[in-house]
């Protein structure tokens, strides 16, 4: 039985992604992630210009007449959802953590799937792989997703990718759409994630807060790295430490840019304090015009 602070949350954001799942993102959703194969449709007879390597030669045989093998896109897709519920996903300092944003970006990806008949699968994980949903379709199994992510407590707090990823790579057999979902705060990704990217379609989805990259000038203040529990003491009323903190944060998440660039993985970065829809129809439609 989940808490009734938890219920309350998958309640919230499923009326939200019900609005936010519309036509107009919806059809962005389709076009963008086209048919993994094709698949057999029909036997037809043959037309001038038709690739004669489609001809099926045992009914051109028994009939006498040329026909073609005809092929359609094959729609149904299979979606994983790959999100990071370890200790660093645990943040935030606007009004929403990490861990809740990756639950309601989840639930929306997940209601796009299934509003297109595709499967959805759930992978939650921190230093070992936690939770595994295997591919399924319909409204209820999207709802467990969610409450999944929502209510699960993890018993790791530090970050495994190489093992995540083995993971999917081993139990994901067919080709799939992978939504990786993290703040890629780990060191060692890279290697990992090429793998995956020569098995799956991999879309990474970079979650960060903005108090990562900025201080607030308040005198002394005490650091928590959640993930190892070092703490430091720094002095925010110095513009020098204000200064170093930023440009360390940003030289970070513009290597980790160039790493998804480099490996040519599709990404977008989201941000605890701003709406994350117009970055994903961005991604969306980058994706349709590099497929049409």
């Amino acid at each position: 039985m989940l808490p009734k602070d938890i219920l309350r949350k998958v309640k919230r954001i499923q009326l939200k992604v019900s609005r936010l799942s519309n036509d107009v993102i919806s059809g962005h959703y389709v076009s963008a992630f086209k048919g993994m194969g094709i698949e057999f449709d029909e036997v037809r007879q043959y037309f001038p210009g038709d690739d004669i390597r489609s001809i099926d030669w045992n009914v051109t045989a028994r009939t006498g007449s040329p026909y073609v093998k005809r092929f359609v896109e094959e729609r149904e897709l299979t979606v994983i959802l790959m999100v990071d519920l370890s200790a660093s996903q645990r943040f935030g300092s606007v009004n929403v953590l990490k861990s809740d944003l990756a639950a309601e970006i989840s639930a929306l990806l997940a209601f796009l799937a299934i509003k297109n008949n595709d499967k959805v699968g759930l992978l939650i994980f921190s230093d070992t792989c936690e939770r595994y949903l295997p591919p399924q379709k319909g409204r209820y199994h999207v709802l467990r997703v969610v409450r999944e992510i929502l209510g699960y407590k993890p018993a790791g707090i530090k970050t495994n990718i190489p093992e995540a990823v083995n993971f999917i790579n081993k139990v994901i057999k067919h080709r799939s759409i992978v939504f990786f979902i993290s703040d890629f705060l780990a060191e060692g990704s890279e290697k990992p994630l090429k793998s995956l990217t020569r098995h799956h379609d991999l879309i990474a989805v970079n979650i960060n807060d903005p108090r990562e990259y900025e201080l607030p000038a308040i005198g002394l203040m005490e650091l928590l790295d959640a993930e190892t529990n070092t703490r430091v003491v720094v002095d925010t009323s110095s513009p020098m430490v204000r200064e170093k903190f930023q440009t360390m944060a940003r030289e970070r998440l513009a290597a980790t840019a160039t790493m998804f660039k480099r490996n040519k993985v599709d990404f977008v970065e989201i941000s605890t304090d701003k709406p994350y829809l117009e970055p994903l129809q961005k991604l969306f439609l980058k994706r349709q015009k590099r497929i049409h």
